[in-house]
């Protein structure tokens, strides 16, 4: 009798145990398997629940389902829009994607929900910097430094994006803090050398590099900042040897090959010359000036098609500048083909020869990693 009694106080009880309820528990106990199958079931019999897909969303990300977490939480957001914490989960499911560009809506929303909210500022920065926002990443990422002084990551990302958004004062603000976290940090000495040459110091822009390929002289990009900063002043034998440096850290980096190759056509190496250039284009992010140089060393060599088709390359990645009109334009006129050299002549006839490029618009930040 008496478990008969149990038997029926127990089952009671477990009748008094909603869905919702059970799905809480499993949650809090970190059984993410169980508690998704249970915020399912939820759903499954209130199909409108927003505060479930919500729930179901933050099971899922516990179990790095970030797609299907994003669903969840866009679900959650299409049924009840004012649900706490949830646009800055969304954002951060993308992040995790490195889906940057989408996860900017969602952060923005969820800072000005919860404005003190550092997590929501820092990704905001971060997803800003990795879409080359880098303006409208500042303002984010200078409260983030604020609030962890101590966060060397932060500062560089900072500084960074000071640079690219032509903030020189502001990047050397940041080369001082980050000196004071790390007194060797050659990408310090590297920034530093990037925002003083976007001030036309060039010899103080010469001067931190250098100290940067002392202190570190394996790192990325080090030899190639050295050597384009020497290019831009016409010491060509000087940034010839630090280009070669560069290759030696890394065979595959474009732009130490199209400049060494560059280097070898104003030294009348054209033989020289024409492997590296080759050899960079071959590779991502090949910069244009390596497309003008095939294109004339080919026109050279009689390989005219080649060199048209170099030459229009280089035209599409920038259409306002105008060596590549003007060569492809004569290359023309010297096939017969003058309708069309009249075109590519015309164009260059209206284009001003446009200044050397700042050091930074030839490094490309680094993506930021999750």
């Amino acid at each position: 009798m008496v478990i008969c009694l149990l038997f029926l106080a127990a089952t009671a009880m477990n009748a008094q145990v909603t869905p919702t309820q059970k799905a809480f528990v499993f949650e809090q106990q970190g059984d993410w398997k169980q508690a998704e199958a249970a915020w399912r079931e939820v759903i499954r019999h209130a199909p409108n629940d927003g505060a479930a897909y919500a729930h179901l969303g933050l099971v899922l990300a516990r179990e790095q389902d970030y797609a299907q977490a994003t669903e969840a939480y866009r679900r959650a957001l299409a049924l009840k829009t004012n649900l706490p914490g949830v646009e800055l989960n969304l954002g951060l499911a993308l992040f995790k994607q490195e889906k940057m560009a989408e996860a900017i809506s969602p952060l923005r929303a969820a800072v000005k929900q919860a404005p003190d909210n550092m997590q929501a500022q820092v990704l905001l920065g971060m997803c800003y910097y990795a879409t080359a926002q880098y303006a409208e990443a500042l303002p984010y990422l200078s409260r983030a430094v604020e609030k962890s002084p101590d966060n060397l990551q932060l500062h560089t990302v900072l500084a960074q994006s000071c640079l690219w958004a032509k903030q020189y004062d502001c990047t050397l603000e940041q080369y001082k803090q980050i000196l004071l976290l790390n007194p060797e940090s050659a990408q310090a000495d590297m920034l530093a050398g990037e925002a003083l040459d976007g001030l036309n110091d060039s010899q103080g822009a010469i001067r931190q590099f250098e100290a940067a390929a002392k202190a570190s002289p394996n790192e990325p990009n080090v030899h190639f900042g050295l050597g384009y900063l020497l290019w831009k002043q016409h010491s060509f034998p000087e940034a010839a040897e630090q280009f070669k440096q560069e290759l030696a850290n890394d065979p595959n980096q474009a732009q130490a090959l199209a400049y060494l190759g560059d280097v070898n056509i104003k030294q009348n190496d054209n033989a020289a010359a024409l492997p590296a250039l080759e050899a960079a284009v071959r590779q991502p992010g090949a910069p244009r000036i390596a497309f003008v140089d095939l294109g004339i060393l080919y026109a050279e060599a009689g390989r005219n098609d080649e060199a048209i088709s170099a030459f229009k390359q280089a035209i599409r990645m920038d259409p306002a500048e105008v060596d590549a009109h003007w060569r492809l334009g004569r290359l023309y006129a010297s096939m017969g083909r003058q309708q069309e050299a009249k075109v590519e002549l015309a164009k260059a006839n209206e284009l001003h020869r446009q200044k050397d490029q700042p050091l930074a618009t030839q490094i490309a930040p680094p993506t930021p990693k999750n």
